[in-house]
């Protein structure tokens, strides 16, 4: 074993190993024995692709020359769909909705033109329908109209489609019964979907009859699925964790009460992340301390359900469809994430796609370590990853630099999946904090709601807290702690730079430093997300003033790399120009690097190599360690 300073490790992974043979995998569907399912490419500037593999098949792309994406909320989600055979799916940058029946040539049913986009697909070939959410985006200057739409596809639907619902600001998960019933999930500003949002059933065509079967002020009811039987399934926190529950048409009732969540906040419009079996069993997962369960609900008229964990070494799962297999995306806590067919009823899975085809030897892996310390409003958890080698160690008494990450959202959850990003760093002598800070899912509605109007106070103090108490562990060198985010973790990140001297220096993508910009200047579907997190907005403004950190630059005292898409919607690249120029008016080193072609995330193949190159050779600058490269 030989000895070298952390951060001067020589490792096996190199920055463009982050994106070779690296996909970016997704839940998909098993109908009648055939698999569909998408995945990203990074090295084809992050295009999406659609597969289909029939039993004893090699794997045949469906779209070789398309783009599976929408821009629907500007996430997207629910870009596809199949049933009978029958695919559909949106094509990117046009919008167009493009049918692929079976054995016969692919045909657009609608335009975007510009003008439309559609997420959320559902098909119906039965009753000749696609059922969407459709944002119309035809009137300039005003927010873009959402509304529940159904397309003919025997038609070129130059109308955009039939609206069938509209009223409310935003829809997802249309779909229909076999007796002609839709359902749908709603909710309106200022709220977020995973504050208040609504499960309404109505007929097909008589959609103004309309019955709401769950949630509303202070209760979010999502992902709604039609059963064989009739019965509606769906997820409410009701209860202060999102559990399952079932309408019988009449009313409803939990089905398995449980302290646990069993999905996450609605970000994207993708299909619901469970599997409705048959009438009396889901398959799903959920949720232990942060490490993800998966198995089976099995219920029985008014009986409460019985839930079977099945014996899978997975900490991450996601799963969608209905019937008996399923694929699912299970990530390990020491290898790449895989795309597997899962059988519910026996347990068993096979594999059928890897994330990334890179070996490690199991000495070289770091493994997340749960990691856990009090704040004033409870417990705060994290995942820690130890700098981790085969044949290097550091030199007696040296301690690691460890940089905190602020995962983005900010309600959303960092899980302990194996990430060749986080190995990148730990097999060089770099440990990685992953903070799920006050405000993170996985851990109830309570914990969500920590950060309700302490936005830029509580995910601060915990990602502070957070290094502190790693430094105290003896784990960290206290002197070479950085601090990184992304998004919202970008705010979270530079917002901890000017309100502490616990960092040597930090790292933004496509963060903000200015939340009156943001509040004024971004899309429709976050317009009042920060009535909640901040303040309503303008009534609120000092407040917004008070926690942007372009207003406290004079308390910044270490150098910021700021990395950003040239064509970002959610966060301007004028948020990170004016940042830049404010820090380096003040005699700061603020390196800032645009990326063209980019938008709000990294997609681009050449740009995730850059960013890791730029972010070692920072991270070697200011805390004094000397890259391999």
């Amino acid at each position: 074993m030989s000895r070298l300073p952390f951060g001067s490790w020589p490792s096996p992974i190199a920055a463009a190993d982050l994106t070779r043979s690296a996909l970016r995998l997704a839940p998909g569907v098993v109908e009648d024995g055939v698999r569909y399912w998408t995945e990203g490419h990074p090295e084809q500037g992050g295009r999406v692709s659609l597969w289909r593999q029939a039993a004893g098949e090699e794997p045949f792309e469906l779209t070789p020359d398309a783009y599976v994406r929408t821009g629907v909320n500007e996430y997207g989600g629910g870009d596809w769909t199949v049933r009978t055979g029958v695919v559909a799916y949106c094509s990117w940058p046009d919008g167009d909705i493009v049918l692929l029946p079976e054995d016969a040539s692919a045909r657009r049913i609608a335009a975007g033109e510009g003008r439309y986009r559609y997420a959320a697909l559902s098909l119906h070939p039965e009753r000749g329908l696609l059922l969407a959410v459709r944002e119309d985006h035809g009137t300039a200057g005003s927010e873009p109209e959402t509304t529940v739409v159904a397309l003919n596809l025997s038609a070129d639907n130059p109308d955009g489609g039939r609206v069938l619902v509209a009223g409310a600001d935003f829809y997802a998960h249309p779909s229909l019964d076999a007796a002609g019933r839709m359902a749908w999930c709603e909710w309106d500003h200022p709220d977020m979907p995973w504050e208040s949002a609504r499960v309404v059933v109505a007929p097909l065509y008589s959609p103004s009859t309309r019955t709401l079967v769950a949630g509303g002020p202070g209760v979010s009811a999502l992902y709604p699925a039609w059963a064989p039987d009739g019965a509606l399934i769906y997820l409410s926190d009701a209860s202060g964790s999102w559990n399952f529950e079932r309408w019988d048409g009449l009313a409803s009732r939990p089905l398995h009460p449980s302290p646990h969540d069993f999905c996450g906040p609605l970000w994207v419009l993708t299909p619901v992340p469970y599997t409705v079996i048959d009438a009396g069993r889901i398959g799903c997962t959920w949720l232990v301390d942060g490490f993800a369960k998966l198995g089976v609900l099995a219920f029985a008229d008014d009986a409460p359900g019985t839930l079977t964990e099945l014996g899978m070494a997975a900490v991450e799962a996601e799963v969608t469809g209905t019937g008996t297999s399923a694929l699912a995306v299970l990530a390990y806590a020491d290898r790449p994430a895989e795309l597997v067919e899962l059988d519910w009823t026996t347990g068993r899975h096979i594999a059928v796609r890897k994330a990334s085809e890179i070996e490690l030897v199991p000495a070289m892996i770091s493994v997340a370590q749960p990691f856990s310390w009090e704040s004033p409003d409870g417990p705060v958890h994290a995942w820690y990853y130890p700098p981790t080698h085969a044949t290097v160690e550091a030199p007696a008494g040296e301690l690691p630099p460890v940089q905190v990450w602020s995962h983005g959202g900010p309600t959303t959850f960092s899980g302990p999946g194996f990430a060749l990003a986080v190995q990148f760093w730990t097999t060089r002598g770099i440990g990685i904090l992953d903070v799920n800070y006050s405000g993170s899912s996985g851990y109830g509605r309570a914990y969500r709601e920590r950060l309700r109007s302490n936005w830029g106070i509580t995910d601060v103090r915990d990602c502070i807290a957070a290094a502190q108490a790693l430094a105290a562990a003896g784990l960290a060198d206290r002197n070479r702690l950085s601090i990184r985010g992304g998004s919202a973790g970008g705010f979270t990140t530079l917002a901890a730079l000017t309100t502490s001297r616990v960092f040597a220096a930090g790292i933004s993508l496509y963060g903000i430093g200015d939340l009156e910009t943001l509040a004024t200047d971004t899309h429709k579907f976050e317009q009042h997300y920060l009535d909640g997190l901040v303040a309503p907005y303008p009534e609120g403004r000092q407040t917004y003033l008070d926690r942007s950190p372009i207003h406290h630059l004079d308390q910044l005292n270490c150098p910021m790399l700021l990395l950003q898409g040239a064509d970002d919607k959610v966060v301007p690249r004028s948020q990170a120009e004016a940042m830049a120029r404010a820090v380096q008016t003040n005699g700061l080193t603020a390196d800032l690097v645009i990326f063209d072609g980019e938008g709000h995330g990294f997609r681009r193949a050449e740009t995730v190599i850059a960013v890791a190159e730029l972010a070692l050779a920072f991270l070697g600058r200011v805390h004094g360690f000397s890259p391999v490269e």
